[in-house]
Parts: structure tokens; sequence; C-alpha cells
């Protein structure tokens, strides 16, 4: 595993060290203070329930901070990447928030697509292209997506970079989601990291094991405000 440091100098520019493992800090969250959250022999719910409680307790302050940090890591990633069609999601349930993110892709021009689940295909996802102008609807889930428009979609090998939401990682790059399959469906149909996939979390989110089926797919990058992890 690869973990890259961000640190930041006086003048707040980003310096990267390079070791073994690799993590890069624009700032020190108090939460890496806290001792990693021992999942051993845990429960996938249990793990959901304490990972979405430490996830949501963040401040209104906290959230928007740590989201700003994150983003401008994800953003230096997929620039890295010269990635042109990206999926991101809407956030929801104190998920790091992605709309500074997404503001920021659209001043660069590049394509930006949400996902929409399928109204056909049971416990899929469609891609749809999302734009200032897009008519949005709310899921069943209360997430807001934009408006099926078939001219809108784009098939996930078109895409060169998946966002991924997740509740809870660990530092193989093991992920859980909410437990409905919709991305690890999406993920694997993945192939030779085309689109590359990259989990997006607070560091609160990290468990020391999550608990892995024979469908899950791990993910080769996750970014956090603090770190990016390439497995």
């Amino acid at each position: 595993m690869t973990i890259t440091r961000f640190m930041t100098n006086t003048d707040n520019r980003p310096v990267t060290s390079t070791s073994s493992a690799s993590i890069s800090y624009f700032a020190s969250p108090s939460e890496l203070q806290e001792p990693l959250f021992d999942s051993t022999n845990m429960s996938r719910d249990n793990i959901r329930r304490h990972v979405r409680q430490e996830r949501n307790s963040l401040s209104t302050e906290e959230q928007s901070q740590l989201s700003l940090i994150a983003s401008r890591h994800m953003l230096a990633e997929i620039q890295t990447q010269s990635a042109q069609h990206v999926a991101v999601y809407l956030t929801h349930d104190g998920e790091l928030a992605t709309q500074k993110l997404i503001d920021a892709l659209w001043e660069l021009n590049i394509n930006v697509y949400l996902p929409l689940i399928h109204p056909f295909c049971k416990g899929h996802l469609l891609f749809v292209r999302y734009t200032r102008d897009s008519v949005m609807v709310k899921n069943q889930y209360g997430i807001s997506e934009p408006k099926l428009n078939v001219q809108h979609v784009i098939t996930v090998e078109q895409l060169d970079m998946i966002i991924t939401p997740m509740v809870a990682f660990d530092a193989h790059g093991n992920r859980m989601g909410m437990g409905g399959g919709y991305y690890d469906r999406t993920l694997s149909q993945v192939v030779n990291n085309k689109p590359l996939a990259v989990g997006f979390a607070h560091d609160c989110q990290e468990v020391s094991q999550v608990p892995t089926d024979f469908w899950d797919v791990p993910l080769p990058v996750i970014i956090t405000p603090t770190r990016r992890l390439a497995i």
C-alpha cells in the first residue's frame, strides 16, 4: 500500500513526502489523534452504525473545512489522471460534501455525472450528465438525482473516474456501503482500472477491518481530508 502525506508549509503550500507508505497533510484534524476503531469480528450493521454516528457527530464547521481540504486532494487526483468524464455523488447522511468539487470541475470544463437508480434494472445505477441546468428529482432514498434523459447517460466504461461514497473503509482498500449493493455492481464492471474508482471519505470512517465477501471489489485509491491511500 502507498500512502502519500500532504503536509503544509507556513505559506500553506502543500508539500508531498514519499516513503514506502505515502500520506499528505494540508491540516491535522483532531480526529487523527484518536486510535483506529477496532472493528474485528463486528457485524456490518454494527460497523455502519458506529461509523455513521462518528461521521454525523462532526460539526457543521468541521464538515465544511474537511470537505474543502478533501476536495482539493480529489481535484489534484482528477487532474493528475487527466480525467474528463467524472462521476461524483451528492452529499447525504454526513458524507464529505462534493459541491465545491463539482463547481471546480465545471469551471475546468470537466464533464460531471451523477448516479441515478436504474428505473428498470433493480439494484443498478445509471450515470447521467450533471450541469448547472439539470432538472433534479428525489429518488426513493430522498437523494437528489438528475431527471432521466437517455441522451445524457454515459456507460461505465466511458467514464474516466468514479468518485465513490462509502460508509467505512480499511487500509486494504475494502469499502462498505449502505448495503444496497449499487456501487458493488458498478465496480464489478471496471476493467483494468478503467474507469478509476476512487473512494472519498472522512478519516473517521476508517476501521481496522471491513468484512468482505467474494463479490467485493477493493478500491485502488481512497482520498480523505489528510491522506491518499493507493493499494
